[in-house]
């Protein structure tokens, strides 16, 4: 047994923020003894630490059993801080197994040494409220309306009758807080007030009514004061801890207000039952887990002001502290490092990560040698990007010969003087009204020619260092390839082919193998990934996959249309749908005068769209949400606007034309489940945007170059020999489909059958249909958390159908009840925000309501 040469002092929960505090301030005088859980974090390095569960008895004798054998039997102290709570405010099993009975064994236990005080950490709420004026002394009567505090008194009643020869110690704190909050109702209001949201400007309680707080430092000189005057105190010593001049709340507010936005916050008054109301709506109806709940609502108006006439007279302590003099100084360290201040307060940092932006870019600022460290980072980057470029010579001169197989391709392929032709495209030169089948062959013939000759010279251009306009003029030449057969109505299927494959080819090689030209230096060498705020990369390869081969899915449906309308194929296979003609549903489709309308094959621009967003999709880094924010941007374009416009004119087929296209109906699913698995990368983007230029750096050069953003994190990678299930995981990040916006989508789903199952008809049909796709749309694009709150829309498109048989006919008795359930199902699904991932998205994590 080691003898210590100082008084030793045992302290449960030293873990805690409390404990942890405690310890180091008793360390100088006292040999600690750390007593807490086996589990991280554990106590600071000033105490040793001896791991127990204080729920299990054989556990507190073994823990007791190495303090007796490391330490001997004499104890200055015992600090017992452990404890449970929970914000709930419903009882727990928990209360009476940590802090009643977990508390008892350890007393007992402590019995069996000389134990000379033991210190329970018992709370001022225990005691009931008062009223202004009047304050508590430690006679005054105990109110155990919440399990915590009943927990509290419980325990101290129990300490008094069991209790040995040591002196007992019952000390009674405020709510304790520091220069940095570490308060949680107080980091809470401050917050709600920093953000501005609205349930920072109602309170349901008396704003002239208040509670006592105690600074940290006063508390642990009062511990120090209680251990340090052991031999001198009561038996039983009761002690409140605390400010003797709480500050009301209505005066808080305003203080907080004034010092964050310079202005005197107002607050309004709002009945109990209706703050209880909106507490309820938020925890429970939209899944927000607010940190208000209805027993804090019950409690708003009650007042804690002290007597510390015991403190005084037994300790010669009062606090130097007060909450009124001290929040000046917390709200500035919040207005420093708002992002800091958050995570050091527990509160959700993802929502002020622009604050991060700013100040990792002052850091750099400030740093002396940045000019001379940047000038040698560009030339670095400057030697470094032209080894990469004659590392891929080979890409330009695969470029060059595709050029020279696409300009001899007509050749091979005899389409100068093609004169034979299919039935099929004769048939289509006479409904189209176009030139001639061999006047368009002889067109592309020479267009191919004339392009493949200019990639070639383009390719050869592209070989000289700081040339990159040829490579862009190139990647214009591949979005041409794509189109040209479209605009000339090739009669040869050959000729579609090759020209589609060469110009994604030539796309890819030019911008998308090499590294694409024009970026950011600054950008390029910036590791950063994670946006601030953030928990994942949004544009990890794995997470672009489910995009990829969705686009790969489209583009292949998409072909087959543009093949018969081309008049490559003599018919379009379809198993379900058919129509007023001879022509089965999808041929009857592709050749309606709807789609007549468009100057060329619209199934070929379809085409044409899958293949974008295929390349896009594999364009660029990991980073790319902030070095290619341009490329983002067009992607969300293809991928988010025009995807929904595509949906809905495919959706109103049998609307405006009256039947179906099993392969556009399967396109366009293709297409729907995209959107969600997109958007985040898109949020990503418009953030690095806002945040960059809010730095002060130029919008545009940003926008076409990318650029470096402070504050980012580097981690955002996931290989690709994972296994498949954790593949998968990934791949979905930020995508969850809660039952309730999937019930959604299945109501929508079968409202568009409604005109079958009840036999509805026109209008109120055409609007059930309508309206079940639009549902449906936008229960599946609000899988994407950050697009949630678009799930509101469905309340809407819900009271319309709710309404609709009024105003519409055409609806049977047992469809227009049904459209009536369903369109009442759509508004209750629609305020639940449903389950949502722990993945978060920086600021916009306000949003996701």
């Amino acid at each position: 047994m080691a003898t210590p040469d100082k008084p030793v002092v045992l302290v449960t929960g030293s873990s805690g923020y409390l404990g942890a505090a405690v310890v180091r301030r008793l360390h100088e005088q006292y040999h600690v003894v750390g007593l807490d859980r086996h589990s991280p974090p554990h106590p600071p390095h000033q105490a040793e630490c001896v791991c127990f569960d204080i729920t299990d008895q054989g556990s507190v004798d073994q823990a007791l059993a190495r303090v007796r054998l490391a330490y001997g039997d004499r104890i200055a102290a015992c600090v017992h801080l452990a404890a449970f709570f929970d914000l709930t405010g419903e009882d727990s099993p928990a209360y009476d197994a940590v802090t009643v009975e977990g508390t008892r064994r350890l007393l007992k236990g402590l019995q069996d040494f000389e134990l000379e005080q033991f210190v329970f950490a018992s709370t001022m709420l225990a005691h009931a409220p008062t009223s202004p004026g009047k304050p508590i002394d430690e006679d005054a009567p105990f109110d155990a309306k919440l399990p915590y505090r009943a927990s509290k008194i419980r325990t101290e009643a129990m300490l008094r009758e069991e209790k040995g020869d040591d002196n007992l110690v019952l000390m009674r704190p405020a709510g304790i807080y520091d220069d940095e909050g570490h308060s949680t109702f107080l980091a809470h209001q401050i917050a709600r007030i920093h953000e501005k949201r609205f349930s920072g400007k109602v309170y349901p309680g008396d704003l002239s009514r208040g509670q006592a707080f105690l600074h940290l430092d006063d508390l642990l000189d009062a511990v120090e004061r209680i251990v340090d005057r052991r031999a001198d105190l009561p038996d039983v010593f009761p002690v409140l801890l605390g400010e003797t001049d709480p500050i009301p709340f209505g005066e808080l507010q305003r203080l907080i207000g004034r010092e964050l936005h310079g202005e005197d916050w107002v607050t309004w008054n709002i009945p109990p039952k209706l703050a209880k109301l909106g507490a309820w709506a938020e925890n429970r109806v939209f899944g927000e887990d607010a940190f208000i709940r209805a027993w804090m609502v019950d409690i708003s108006s009650d007042h804690y002001e002290l007597d510390l006439s015991q403190a005084k007279r037994h300790l010669d302590w009062q606090p130097e502290h007060s909450l009124r003099a001290d929040m000046p100084r917390i709200l500035q360290n919040l207005k420093d490092d708002p992002y800091g201040w958050y995570s050091e307060n527990g509160l959700n940092a993802a929502r002020v990560s622009s604050a991060k932006v700013a100040q990792a870019d002052g850091a750099q600022d400030t740093d002396d040698d940045s000019a001379a460290q940047e000038n040698s980072a560009a030339r670095e980057d400057d030697g470094h990007m032209r080894m990469m470029h004659f590392q891929m010579l080979w890409v330009h001169w695969l470029v060059a010969g595709l050029g020279l197989w696409l300009a001899t391709a007509p050749s091979v392929f005899g389409t100068f003087d093609q004169t034979e032709f299919s039935a099929a495209v004769q048939q289509v030169t006479e409904d189209r009204g176009l030139w001639a089948a061999a006047t368009r062959s002889w067109l592309t013939a020479w267009n191919d020619v004339f392009t493949g000759l200019a990639i070639t010279v383009l390719a050869l251009i592209s070989m000289r260092p700081g040339n990159g306009w040829a490579q862009w003029g190139n990647a214009a030449l591949g979005v041409w390839l794509l189109a040209a057969p479209l605009v000339f109505w090739t009669p040869d299927p050959a000729v579609y082919a090759n020209d589609t494959l060469i110009g994604a080819l030539v796309i890819a090689l030019t911008i998308l193998i090499p590294m694409m030209p024009g970026m950011s230096p600054e950008g390029m060498a910036d590791d950063g990934d994670i946006p601030p705020g953030w928990t994942y990369c949004p544009s990890t390869y794995v997470q672009r996959l489910p995009i990829i081969a969705l686009g790969l899915v489209g583009f292949v449906l998409s072909r087959i249309l543009s093949a018969y309308q081309l008049g490559h194929i003599d018919g379009i296979w379809e198993p379900f749908f058919s129509s007023p003609s001879a022509l089965n549903g999808s041929e009857y489709i592709v050749t309606s005068e709807t789609s007549k309308a468009w100057p060329v094959a619209d199934g070929g621009l379809g085409a044409m769209s899958y293949m974008f967003e295929i390349l896009m999709g594999v364009m660029g880094s990991r980073k790319r949400w902030r070095t290619m924010p341009w490329m983002v941007a067009l992607f969300g374009i293809v991928v988010g606007p025009l995807g929904v416009i595509s949906i809905y004119f495919i959706i109103i087929q049998p609307i405006a034309i009256g039947t179906y296209c099993s392969i556009c109906l399967l396109a366009a699913l293709a297409m729907l489940v995209m959107i969600p698995f997109s958007l985040d990368e898109i949020v990503a983007m418009i953030q690095f945007m806002v945040w960059n230029t809010r730095r002060g750096r130029p919008f545009w050069r940003a926008f076409f170059r990318g650029d470096a953003l402070p504050g980012s994190e580097t981690g955002g990678t996931m290989s690709f020999d994972a296994p498949p299930i954790k593949l998968l995981r990934q791949s979905a990040r930020g995508v969850t489909v809660p039952w309730t916006l999937g019930l959604s989508a299945a109501i929508g789903t079968f409202l568009m059958l409604s005109r079958a199952i009840f036999g509805n008809a026109m209008p109120l049909a055409g609007s059930d249909h309508l309206v079940g796709a639009l549902v449906l749309t936008t229960a599946v694009i609000a899988w994407a958390e950050v697009a949630r709150p678009l799930r509101f829309l469905n309340m809407i498109f819900g009271a319309w159908l709710v309404i609709a048989p009024w105003f519409l006919e055409g609806g049977t008795v047992a469809g227009s009840l049904i459209g009536v359930l369903c369109g009442l199902a759509l508004i209750a699904l629609s305020l639940p925000r449903g389950r949502r991932s722990k993945e978060h998205y920086g600021s916009w994590d306000r949003y996701i309501v």
